[in-house]
């Protein structure tokens, strides 16, 4: 690349620091001394834990934020220098990319090409090509708004490529969507590479996305931990991994909460395929991990750059005797009122319209006590919709919904007082404590005087929360668990979580997931809503849920046999459903010509 400068690097730092003031005083060292090199033509990927600084040296990178001390130089420019011609020639794609959502697709694209001073005579090529890559061609003249999450993240990404930039930058382009909207994002990013040999780095929490990578940088704290091609990478794990099937009737995520509570012994552990992936310490007793096993047979199988990943951050985790309790696991508790036997939520034929639109079609299922109840679906395929309905935030258009034994359409308020409800965005106060947090929703849901004090203070020691720090600036990870705190405090029967760690890392997530297993264990419901394909697996049952329609429901061993594998993970299931539903509609509406 002609713009790689002198190093023949696109991306070029040595010492590279940036410290902010910490909450509560004292410096906060998000980029601590970091040197790296990015080759150009090639992608490379910034992973690590929430906090790790992979954003702020992104932003660093696209000239948005001056370092405090060290040397970056990006397409062979010092960036703190002269950040106007590095901007010229790179794009970059923040989290929360700015659409204009009263705008149309096409005047969104014009806006950015007339903010990137793009010639008239390039747009129309410029345009049509990324309006072909995205598959959006159709839409052209649909408002952003009324978009789904998935194509909107395709929009930004054709806006941030209304020009042909030198390089682009991508920060966790494809948190909240849906695998089928990921898949085609990566095939999108892929062929830039493949065709125009575009430097591309990206920063992610999903690892199967480093694994297409050619060069991975771990991050934790701002420093780098490690770097290398995936596949050298993973052999910090090799002979280390393997896979454990539980007997029958016994649920995958009960194995797997045993196995991660026998920290050092087991480094990590997660569910999939109705089976346990685990990775077990290299010094770990033969006989020790028989006990734990307790009769259950395990095989080696390959590693992953995921264990790879895993194993770095739980020895950052041993390294640090200050570190917070990672785990926070409720105490168990009786559920309150309500029928011991029967179902806890009833839903028959509910429909949801919205003018002439229909979001929910006829949908009918069941959800037992103490079950994990999955709810997935493509970006815009009418999930949220029924959570919504669900929850008691939206009525229904037609159909019975029971919940807690309470009809909604008659009952909603004293229903509403037995769930908790965990949203998709951070929903609390960002400038109170955690305790204000605590205090205020403890109110809202009717605690007051010494049952408001000691139910936040059980809360607190339960989570391992600081109370005093300032919640709008918490990590991810920390946030959704103060998220789920506030939602358990009135301790409800049932718990509505909607893409709950979306955007968190795998570290975070499996603390998350420790949490909700041992809720159910406790006789808590819980219905989710999630992206993450594997978290599926946690899930007792599971629905597939598109254009409103349910297309698959049952046990996610159920729901891979439905999908033609019964071996296939849980993503290549989804997608092979959606795809499957999604042709019979048109075959249906074609009058049967495939």
């Amino acid at each position: 690349m002609s713009g790689a400068g002198q190093t023949g690097a696109s991306v070029a730092a040595e010492g590279l620091r940036k410290t902010f003031e910490a909450p509560g005083g004292g410096p906060l060292h998000a980029v601590d001394g970091i040197s790296l090199q990015v080759r150009p033509g090639e992608l490379t990927a910034l992973v690590g834990p929430d906090g790790a600084g992979k954003t702020t040296l992104m932003r660093m990178m696209a000239g948005l934020l001056k370092p405090d001390a060290g040397t970056l130089r990006v397409l062979g420019i010092d960036v703190a220098h002269d950040p106007q011609t590095v901007q010229d020639r790179i794009s970059y794609m923040p989290q929360r990319f700015g659409l204009y959502e009263d705008l149309s697709v096409q005047e969104n694209l014009d806006l950015y090409a007339d903010l990137h001073g793009v010639p008239q005579e390039v747009r129309r090529e410029r345009f049509a090509r990324m309006l072909e890559m995205t598959d959006m061609a159709r839409f052209t003249a649909r408002p952003a708004g009324k978009l789904s999450g998935g194509m909107k993240q395709k929009l930004g990404l054709a806006c941030t490529l209304v020009r042909s930039p030198d390089l682009l930058l991508l920060d966790e382009p494809s948190v909240g969507v849906d695998p089928l909207s990921r898949r085609d994002l990566w095939q999108i990013v892929q062929q830039l590479v493949d065709d125009e040999k575009l430097s591309v780095i990206v920063s992610t929490a999903y690892m199967d996305e480093a694994e297409r990578c050619a060069k991975v940088f771990v991050m934790h704290q701002g420093r780098l931990l490690a770097e290398g091609a995936p596949g050298t990478l993973r052999e910090r794990a090799r002979g280390l991994t393997y896979v454990a099937t539980p007997p029958t009737g016994t649920p995958a995520r009960d194995l797997q909460a045993r196995l991660i509570d026998a920290q050092p012994l087991i480094i990590d552990a997660v569910p999939k395929g109705g089976a346990v992936w685990f990775i077990r310490q290299p010094k770990a007793d033969a006989p020790a991990l028989n006990a734990l096993l307790d009769g259950i047979t395990c095989q080696p199988r390959p590693e992953e750059l995921e264990d790879a990943f895993m194993m770095m951050l739980r020895q950052q985790q041993t390294q640090e005797a200050d570190r917070a309790p990672e785990t926070a696991t409720p105490s168990p508790k009786s559920p309150s009122n309500g029928k011991k036997d029967g179902p806890v939520i009833v839903v028959r034929d509910l429909v949801r319209q919205f003018g002439d639109f229909t979001a929910v079609a006829r949908t009918s299922f069941d959800v037992a006590r103490g079950e994990i109840f999955g709810l997935l679906g493509p970006n815009g395929a009418g999930k949220t919709t029924t959570f919504r309905m669900l929850c008691g935030l939206l009525p229904a258009s037609s159909g019975h919904l029971e919940v807690a034994g309470m009809n909604l359409r008659t009952a909603r308020a004293q229903a509403r007082a037995r769930i908790g409800y965990v949203s998709q965005k951070f929903a609390l106060y960002g400038n109170l404590s955690v305790r204000e947090n605590l205090e205020f929703f403890g109110g809202a849901y009717g605690l007051c005087g010494q049952a408001l004090h000691t139910r936040v203070a059980a809360t607190l020691d339960q989570f391992a929360l600081e109370p005093t720090a300032i919640s709008g600036l918490l990590p991810g990870g920390y946030k959704q668990r103060l998220a789920m705190a506030t939602g358990l405090l009135h301790q409800p029967d049932i718990l509505f979580l909607d893409e709950p760690t979306s955007g968190i890392d795998p570290l975070a997530r499996r603390a998350f997931w420790r949490t909700i297993t041992a809720l159910a264990q406790a006789g808590v419901t819980v219905i989710i809503t999630t992206h993450f394909m594997e978290e599926a697996e946690y899930c007792d049952r599971i629905a597939i849920q598109d254009a409103g329609k349910v297309l698959a429901l049952g046990t996610p061993q159920a729901v891979r046999e439905q999908a033609g594998d019964a071996g296939a993970d849980m993503n290549s299931a989804f997608i092979a459903i959606v795809e499957h539903g999604r042709a019979a509609d048109r075959a249906k509406n074609s009058g049967g010509r495939a």
